[in-house]
C-alpha cells in the first residue's frame, strides 16, 4: 500500500484540508457529532467502527482542531468529544455532500433521511455558489487563480 503524502503545504483548498478529513471515517464522525454523538461509545456504536480505527480517527480531529475533548456533562469521569468552531465549519461541507449524495446515489423513489429546519420542520434549500454581484455561479463560470508572486 502506497504512504500518505501530507498535503500540508499545499496552496489548493481542497488538498490542504484532506489531512485532517480525507478519509470517510471522518466525515462520519463528524456527521455524528453534528447529530448530537458525544461519547466514543456511541460513535462505535453508530459507525460499527473497530475501537482501534475510530480512537486513531479521533485523535487525527483532535490534533487537526477539528474536535476537542469536554468533561462529560452528567458529572461522570468521562471525556466527551465535540466540535470546535473548525469543526462546525464543516456543516456546509457535510450539507453540500449530503445534497450531493441524494441526486446521484438515491433512486428518485427511494427513501432517504433528510435534512430538516428544527424550526418549521421543512427540509432545507439547496445550497448556491453566488458571485459577488449576487449571481448564481457554477463550475462553467469559475476558475482557480494562482496566488501573485
Amino acid at each position: 500500500m502506497a504512504k500518505r503524502v501530507s498535503h500540508r503545504d499545499s496552496m489548493c483548498g481542497v488538498a490542504r484540508p484532506l489531512d485532517a478529513i480525507g478519509d470517510w471515517w471522518s466525515l462520519l464522525i463528524v456527521r455524528d457529532a453534528f447529530d448530537g454523538l458525544r461519547r466514543f461509545g456511541e460513535f462505535q456504536k453508530s459507525l460499527g467502527l473497530a475501537k482501534n480505527i475510530l480512537s486513531a480517527r479521533l485523535r487525527n480531529l483532535l490534533a487537526h482542531g477539528i474536535m476537542e475533548t469536554v468533561p462529560a456533562a452528567d458529572g461522570s469521569p468521562y471525556q466527551e468529544y465535540v466540535l470546535t468552531e473548525k469543526g462546525r465549519g464543516l456543516f456546509r461541507l457535510l450539507v453540500a455532500l449530503r445534497q450531493w449524495g441524494e441526486d446521484f446515489f438515491f433512486e428518485p423513489d427511494e427513501a432517504h433521511v433528510l435534512l430538516v429546519d428544527r424550526k418549521s420542520g421543512l427540509p432545507v434549500r439547496r445550497l448556491e455558489l453566488r458571485a459577488q454581484d449576487g449571481r448564481v455561479v457554477g463550475a462553467e463560470d469559475t476558475m482557480v487563480r494562482l496566488p501573485s508572486a
